[in-house]
């Protein structure tokens, strides 16, 4: 990963989290087989795609999808053992 796009995302979005739910989403998309909106993208991976998108404007979100998000807990899961 490119580490001057990723400064100009994390600008542009403003939060860590938001940017990485945003590329999430569209490298799942590239991955499925959506095309890349930008040219000449053969020798970058799908995260600089679509950070590059991001940054020029490509790529849009809505910033109200991302305000009110609830925080991710883990909870440790184990399985009871039959008696």
């Amino acid at each position: 990963m490119d580490p001057e796009i990723c400064k100009k995302a994390l600008e542009k979005v403003g939060d860590a989290n938001t940017l990485i739910n945003i590329v999430s989403k569209r490298v799942r998309q590239l991955s499925s087989g959506s095309r890349p909106l930008l040219t000449g993208t053969e020798n970058m991976g799908a995260a600089d795609i679509a950070m590059t998108e991001l940054v020029q404007d490509k790529l849009s979100w809505d910033e109200a999808d991302y305000k009110n998000l609830a925080p991710v807990y883990t909870v440790n899961l184990r399985r009871k053992r039959r008696a």
